[in-house]
C-alpha cells in the first residue's frame, strides 16, 4: 500500500540529547577499521586543530538513524518497519563531530515515492549542538519493501492462464 504523500514536509521534534563520548568514537572507528589518530589521540586532533578527539564521518548514522525512528514509528504514517531496509546515507558537515558534543536531530519527511510497489522515503536529519548550532545535516533513504503475494510466499505461482504451479530449483513455468 503507498503512503500517503501528506506526510512530505511533516517535521519531528528534537531528539533527545546525544553524548559523543571518546570511546564511542573510538569503537565505531575500529568496526570500520578507520585508524587515524584523530579518532583516537586527543593531542593529535588538537594538532588538526580540533578541541578534542573527532568522529569518522560516517559515525553520525549511528544517531540519525534513531532520529528516523521517530519517522518509521508513527503510526499515522502506517509503515510496515518488519519491511524496511536502509536504501542510502549522505551528509553535509559544517565541522565534524568531536567528543563532548550534544548533539540533538530533528527529522523531516522530504519525499515519498513509489517504485515497482516499494515505498521509498527521503528523510533529512538536521543535527544541532547543545549551543544549537548546525553540525552536520544527514539523509537517509529508506525502502518499504512491497509486500509479497501469498502464492509467491509459499513457491507457488499462477501462470496467464490462471493455473496454479510449484516452482522448485531449476524449473519453468
Amino acid at each position: 500500500m503507498a503512503l500517503d504523500q501528506s506526510f512530505v514536509g511533516r517535521s519531528y521534534p528534537p531528539t533527545e540529547p546525544y553524548e559523543v563520548g571518546r570511546e564511542k568514537i573510538r569503537e565505531f572507528a575500529e568496526a570500520i577499521g578507520d585508524n587515524s589518530a584523530a579518532y583516537r589521540d586527543p593531542e593529535a586532533a588538537r594538532a588538526l586543530g580540533y578541541p578534542d578527539v573527532i568522529a569518522p564521518p560516517t559515525f553520525v548514522f549511528s544517531i540519525t538513524y534513531r532520529a528516523a525512528g521517530a519517522v518509521i514509528g508513527d503510526p499515522a504514517l502506517g509503515l510496515d518497519y518488519t519491511r524496511v531496509v536502509h536504501g542510502d546515507q549522505r551528509f553535509a558537515y559544517r565541522r565534524p563531530v568531536r567528543a563532548g558534543d550534544r548533539l540533538t536531530v530533528s527529522s523531516t519527511i522530504e519525499s515519498i515515492k513509489s517504485l515497482a510497489g516499494n515505498d521509498v522515503l527521503d528523510i533529512r536529519g538536521e543535527v544541532r549542538d547543545a549551543d544549537g548550532e548546525h553540525v552536520v545535516t544527514a539523509w537517509t533513504k529508506l525502502v518499504a519493501r512491497a509486500a509479497e503475494p501469498p502464492a509467491a510466499r509459499d513457491g507457488n505461482a499462477e501462470d496467464a492462464r490462471g493455473r496454479t504451479s510449484a516452482v522448485g530449483a531449476g524449473e519453468r513455468v
